[in-house]
């Protein structure tokens, strides 16, 4: 039985819900394989330097800074972090060799950004020959050193997938050939957002205890919520809009809290952390929310416009996300959430919504089920059936 190791970290939600996807899809197709998640944090605690000076991990503190928009000068603080990785570059490696060593596989997949080159370089020293394969779970690149590293000559090089066109092009002017460069049809998401859903918007409309004849808003910043969430709550119930919403608040208990505690004029419903955001989608009409991949991608696959801003503030990995939604004309792009309430009333004209829903209907994104074909192939193994190999899309077709 091959064993395959899929690398990912907490910092966001969406990494973790990318390998533990690609985990539960493999399983339900039955794969002859071992696939083993590993957490790249508590692998690498030993190292992280921010936890010993104020004894909080790295990815809890990306999520604190997610949680209270402390986003302005962002990329200033990712490079210093690329550069702190870098004067731990020996250690880190080290570290990583001696985990292969005592866990060796025959495919390892990293889902996470900034430590590819650490992962790759100690992964080719203990296993030289297997597959290394990193998974882009952004819509793009941000390079130098995010997601996709130069090729090392004489070195086994890192396999790209890719869920877009930009990505598939960064790659190739980084170094690597088409022969490690796998374009997808978009961004990997859980299995369950593709499961036939026949369920009544207007039943579960009733079950949250929303009006049936509203416009609704599913509102959603990630699994850990942001603080922003109350301002918008606030403007467009200032605002009088003939809409309603689904706050999604994640595991921010106190914004969940302080929604619930505000009489509110207009109707909403807050949710707090759940699996289930497909199911909740289906009540919904459109999405208000940051620009980040994985929510976007779960809008296009649950049919659901978009309303997101994009601005100084906006992480520099995701602004690529925002001209995506506007070259697709998916949705909205405000500069700010201040301006909310004029986006909402613009996505509520009737032909600007229809023109927005057969743009998302348009979007086909298959990319969980292309991607065990890929890791088969790169494994030596023979596509699993005919109809897997003509889901697979070559990289010209990338999105």
């Amino acid at each position: 039985m091959k064993k395959v190791h899929i690398l990912f970290h907490d910092a966001g939600g969406g990494h973790r819900n990318a390998a533990v996807a690609l985990q539960t899809v493999l399983a339900q197709q039955h794969r002859p394989w071992q696939v083993e998640l590993v957490q790249f944090q508590e692998l690498t605690d030993k190292l992280d330097v921010l936890r010993r000076l104020t004894g909080i991990r790295i990815q809890e503190q990306y999520n604190v800074i997610l949680q209270n928009g402390w986003t302005l000068g962002a990329t200033t603080l990712l490079r210093v972090l690329q550069a702190t990785i870098r004067i731990f570059h020996k250690p880190l490696v080290r570290l990583l060799e001696e985990f292969w060593r005592k866990n060796p596989a025959d495919l390892l997949v990293s889902v996470i950004p900034h430590f590819n080159r650490e992962i790759y370089e100690s992964w080719n020293n203990i296993c030289p020959g297997r597959p290394f394969v990193t998974i882009i779970t952004d819509l793009a690149d941000f390079p130098p050193h995010f997601w996709i590293e130069s090729p090392v000559p004489g070195k086994s090089e890192q396999y790209i997938i890719a869920g877009t066109q930009r990505a598939v092009e960064q790659a190739k002017a980084i170094g690597h050939d088409e022969a490690h460069i796998f374009a997808t049809s978009g961004m990997i998401l859980r299995p369950d957002f593709y499961v036939p859903d026949n369920s009544d918007p207007l039943a579960l409309l009733a079950e949250l205890g929303l009006q049936p004849n509203l416009p609704t808003a599913i509102v959603l910043f990630g699994g850990h919520g942001s603080k922003v969430m109350f301002d918008i709550t606030e403007r467009l119930d200032a605002a009088g809009l003939p809409v309603q919403l689904i706050l999604i608040c994640g595991r921010n208990e106190a914004l969940a809290a302080k929604l619930r505690a505000r009489k509110w004029r207009m109707p909403v419903n807050v949710i707090g952390f759940t699996k289930e955001i497909h199911k909740w989608m289906r009540a919904a009409d459109f999405l208000i929310g940051k620009p980040g991949p994985g929510s976007i991608a779960e809008a296009m696959v649950r049919k659901l416009p978009v309303l997101i801003e994009c601005n100084s503030w906006t992480l520099p990995q995701e602004r690529y996300n925002a001209e995506w939604v506007l070259e697709k004309r998916v949705g909205i792009v405000l500069k700010g959430f201040k301006e909310v309430a004029e986006g909402v009333h613009q996505m509520l004209e009737p032909a600007t919504l229809a023109e927005f829903r057969k743009n998302v209907a348009a979007q086909n994104n298959r990319a969980i089920f292309e991607i065990p074909e890929i890791l088969a192939k790169l494994l030596g193994e023979p596509s699993s059936s005919a109809a897997a190999e003509r889901t697979s899309v070559p990289a010209t077709r990338a999105l």
